[in-house]
């Protein structure tokens, strides 16, 4: 299943804006934490940048998401750090 990846702030400036990710079909159908190991298997700046011990927030087709939110086919996922205001 091919899903759309976007990276923004911090992560963009490490990963880039974005790529598609080939990722493989499950019964149960891929979830967001799925996702994010594959990438971090990757190595590299992906397991740096997107390391389980760093904070990073996540939406499924603009919506946020958890790491058991499941991904539906052809979904946008946006990688994130916690933001800020003031």
């Amino acid at each position: 299943m091919k899903i759309q990846v976007r990276y923004f702030a911090s992560l963009r400036e490490a990963l880039g804006a974005g790529e598609a990710v080939e990722i493989g079909a499950t019964a149960a159908g891929p979830t967001v934490a799925t996702l994010r190991d594959t990438l971090i298997a990757r190595g590299g700046a992906h397991a740096q940048a997107l390391a389980r011990g760093r904070a990073v927030r996540c939406a499924v087709n603009q919506a946020m998401a958890e790491d058991a939110t499941p991904i539906p086919p052809s979904a946008e996922v946006a990688f994130f750090p916690p933001v800020t205001g003031g």
